[in-house]
């Protein structure tokens, strides 16, 4: 169980107050972005503080715990291995495999020798259940691939364009620390996760009979971050390309996708109205370095990658993100987090008048006194035009992750 960890220690400090309270500690997240690996970290500080810490170990994965398949499997399974009159910690990954895991989970509860922990890989299904049978039981922790600040820590490298050129191509799935950052290795490397994503969390989860047309949606999406859409602009362009489907058959694939946590769905708010529209919507991905696996990684593609970066970065630092609309005008994203909110333009450089007016003058539009940034691909320290501030990507993940 012992294993070299790089602590992420963000996640870390989220669930230590939980830590031996009668809660489940459940982290979600995309598979292999570490949601194992904080397991790890976690019984590791487990044995730290006692070495007698009797832990109990289940991975779904492996088939050694094949004949768990059932809450009641699960529980019977629990209760042979125990020790009673002492505290037992009970770690199980990718508990979404298990049917009516929930059952199982609300009857270990009771037992306050037990403290639980759990990853899934399903948004839907573990959602569905903490909000409702597990309502109050159990707090919810998502894990996401690397920021760009661990990927340095990870990769043991400096803080450098460079750095973030591999970033930006590579992705943040935590394995890469151990493979040579070449492209014909990594990127294979990351088709394959995507592989056991589209089979097992989608196609063999949901039944799906059109695997090309999944396929094609994803590629579709990738080739397609921070563009407006609608399920039916999707559905009308991929029908002017002879693929045959519906708005429905893409919204239902499209959130097939987003609960195996591959892709975020962005809705488009209203900053004047101060309501959410029906209609129109962005996608990012989880890891870039998967979106690049899937259609190439393209220089032309960087602005592109520098808001799905910027998206990415938002949510790790836990905002509610969505896309800003005011009046015909677009700002990229309105964050907000403890009653506070930030408005974000990206644009790859400011080197052009036309460019520095639109990103400028629309945040200069908006009549309030939150934060307001444009951030670029350009390196400079930053200054600041009329209250808005402008700052390289870098500077940019520094200050709202607090690495200043």
């Amino acid at each position: 169980m012992k294993k070299d960890l790089v602590y992420r220690q963000k996640y870390l400090e989220t669930v230590r107050p939980f830590m031996g309270k009668r809660l489940i500690k459940v982290f979600t997240g995309q598979r292999r972005v570490g949601k194992s690996y904080l397991l790890f970290q976690i019984m590791q500080e487990i044995q730290t503080a006692d070495e007698n810490a009797h832990i109990i170990y289940i991975n779904k994965e492996d088939l050694a715990f094949s004949h768990i398949t059932t809450a009641e499997n699960l529980n019977d399974f629990v209760q042979e291995q125990k020790k009673s009159g002492q505290k037992n910690y009970i770690f199980i990954d990718e508990i979404q495999e298990i049917t009516d895991f929930e059952q199982a989970l609300r009857s270990l509860l009771l037992d306050d020798e037990l403290d639980l922990y759990c990853t899934g890989s399903n948004a839907h299904l573990l959602s569905r259940d903490i909000a409702g049978s597990l309502s109050g039981r159990a707090i919810e922790i998502n894990v996401h691939s690397l920021s760009y600040f661990e990927f340095l820590e990870f990769m043991k490298l400096d803080d450098s364009d460079k750095s973030m050129s591999l970033f930006l191509k590579y992705g943040g799935l935590p394995y890469l620390k151990d493979l040579p950052l070449q492209d014909n290795i990594v990127f294979e490397y990351l088709r394959n996760i995507y592989s056991t994503i589209a089979i097992r969390d989608i196609v063999n989860r949901y039944a799906l009979r059109n695997v090309q047309f999944l396929e094609q949606l994803t590629q579709f999406l990738a080739s397609n971050i921070g563009n407006l859409f609608s399920a039916k602009k999707i559905s009308d362009f991929l029908k002017s390309q002879k693929i045959t489907t519906s708005s429905t058959q893409v919204q239902n694939y499209a959130e097939y996708l987003a609960n195996a946590f591959l892709i975020h769905k962005v809705p488009r708010y209203d900053i004047e109205g101060k309501r959410i529209f029906e209609i129109g919507e962005k996608y990012y991905f989880e890891d870039l370095g998967l979106r690049n696996a899937l259609i190439g990684y393209r220089v032309q593609d960087r602005g592109k990658l520098l808001e799905n970066c910027i998206f990415n970065h938002l949510q790790i630092a836990g905002y509610d993100v969505k896309i800003g609309g005011l009046n015909s005008q677009e700002i990229d994203f309105v964050a907000e987090k403890n009653g506070e909110r930030i408005y974000v333009q990206a644009t790859l450089t400011i080197n052009e008048e036309k460019t520095l007016e639109r990103e400028f003058g629309n945040l200069l539009k908006i009549q309030d006194n939150y934060p307001k940034y444009v951030v670029t691909m350009d390196e400079f320290e930053g200054n600041t035009f009329e209250g808005v501030q402008c700052l390289s990507l870098r500077r940019f993940l520094k200050e709202i992750l607090g690495q200043m």
